[in-house]
């Protein structure tokens, strides 16, 4: 008889322990020396501020007070009245000139900023890198080394004078282009927009209906900028309209601070005047600019 071997048993396989689930990270909490250096550091940048306005509501003696004033006064009124009906300066005027200019640059830049943006970040044709190249080093050139160029061909064209010989130099910024193309590269994917062109889109049809809703925070952040830098622009409003009788606001402040004796409650009462538009954008702008620099540094 042959022998049987006896059946074999199979060893039960070893349950493994469950590995402990990785946590997700989680933001830190902000400590009280974060909230207390940061309270500081918006106290240092905010203080010229309030002090303009304090000496904008003072008297003359506001100033020579020691320790320094502190509390807003009661004058503001007054010295704004002041302001406005000095008739050397124009101020209301200036105001209005400043206003038209800035939101004239603005649209301006948004429009052919973003036009030339997306052409450099979608569009291929001969020798863009080398244009690009050239767009960006212009960025490295000082603006003061082109200003009597600048207002030789003004006056060629008989602009000087004019709003139109502020306009004009600032309808396109070689910084607009290079932050659009960035913007447009990291947002757009190149899938969509075959996709479109597939479709029988055309080029504007691609920038207008795709492009431009999907950078409309890099949009506002452009924008805001623009605006700021268009409203505190002084050196060029300051050369090419001198001797005329309306200027822009921060050509006015400066008249407001000129001639041998200068009253300092109605150069700050202007000052703060000339401030306010600018508080106004950036409060209703201040998160679509957090909100376009992150979307802009984080590519998609």
């Amino acid at each position: 008889m042959t022998a049987v071997a006896p059946p074999r048993t199979v060893a039960a396989p070893q349950r493994r322990k469950p590995r402990a689930m990785a946590r997700a990270p989680q933001d830190t909490p902000a400590g009280i020396w974060t909230y207390l250096s940061l309270a500081v550091t918006l106290l240092f940048a905010a203080f010229p501020l309030y002090w303009m306005f304090v000496i904008a509501t003072s008297d003359d003696q506001a100033l020579a007070k020691l320790p320094p004033a502190i509390i807003p006064g009661d004058r503001f009124m007054a010295n704004v009245n002041e302001v406005f009906s000095l008739q050397d300066v124009y101020f209301a005027a200036s105001l209005v000139n400043s206003v038209i200019v800035s939101t004239v640059v603005t649209a301006s830049v948004l429009f052919f900023c973003s036009l030339a943006g997306f052409a450099f970040a979608k569009l291929r044709f001969k020798g863009s890198n080398a244009l690009m190249l050239f767009v960006v080093l212009t960025l490295t050139v000082p603006n003061q080394l082109g200003i009597v160029a600048l207002y030789i061909v003004m006056g060629k064209l008989g602009w000087n004078g004019t709003l139109l010989a502020v306009i004009a130099p600032g309808l396109v910024t070689a910084f607009g282009v290079f932050y659009m193309r960035q913007f447009i590269v990291n947002t757009v994917p190149d899938e969509l927009v075959e996709s479109a062109r597939m479709d029988g889109a055309s080029t504007m049809r691609v920038y207008a209906n795709i492009v431009l809703p999907a950078i409309r925070p890099a949009l506002a952040v452009l924008g805001l900028l623009t605006f700021v830098a268009t409203w505190n622009d002084f050196q060029w409003p300051l050369i090419t309209l001198s001797g005329t009788d309306f200027p822009t606001s921060m050509v006015a402040v400066s008249d407001l601070a000129s001639g041998n004796y200068v009253i300092y409650r109605r150069v700050l009462a202007g000052a703060f005047i000339a401030t306010v538009p600018l508080l106004v954008m950036l409060f209703i702008g201040g998160r679509q600019i957090v909100r376009g620099i992150m979307e802009g540094a984080v590519k998609s």
